[in-house]
């Protein structure tokens, strides 16, 4: 269902086509990169977390980790994930699938800098065995992203 709600929501840009669909899971950055046949590092994982009592959404590279520092930094306030029941209640779709595409109303989405050395990336579309492979500005595009930050770390 929320795979199905991605592609609606991509059909704006003429993208929804593009969205592909696996027999075996991506659940996972290893599993996408698998399944998709590319480097872990160009899965555009999206983290949820709840900053001043608001949910909000990080899309990161998948080699990168968060960074606790540069997130108080930039969010002031420690990097609190959200539980996977409150990921699908308050983002609209499951953890394994989650993205920054047709979520929930009020959820702010962060693009983090480790996605910009690729010129494309692999972000899930809302499933656990989905995702979709767009260049850095199609990303920008479709995401309704606020803006570029600086939260992770191990992955230059």
């Amino acid at each position: 269902m929320s795979t199905e709600k991605v592609r609606n929501y991509l059909k704006e840009w003429n993208l929804d086509h593009r969205v592909r669909e696996f027999e075996s899971s991506s659940a996972t950055v290893l599993l996408a990169a698998q399944a998709l046949k590319c480097e872990p590092e160009r899965i555009a994982k999206t983290l949820a977390f709840m900053v001043d009592g608001d949910p909000i959404l990080v899309v990161v590279a998948g080699d990168a980790r968060i960074d606790n520092k540069k997130f108080k930094l930039c969010f002031s306030s420690k990097p609190k994930m959200l539980s996977h029941e409150q990921t699908e209640s308050f983002v609209g779709h499951k953890v394994g699938g989650v993205c920054p595409f047709a979520v929930n109303e009020n959820i702010r989405i962060f693009l983090d800098k480790s996605l910009k050395r690729f010129e494309s990336v692999f972000p899930a579309c809302g499933s656990s065995n989905s995702a979709i492979e767009l260049s850095i500005l199609e990303l920008e595009n479709t995401s309704n992203y606020i803006e570029w930050i600086d939260v992770a770390k191990d992955w230059s």
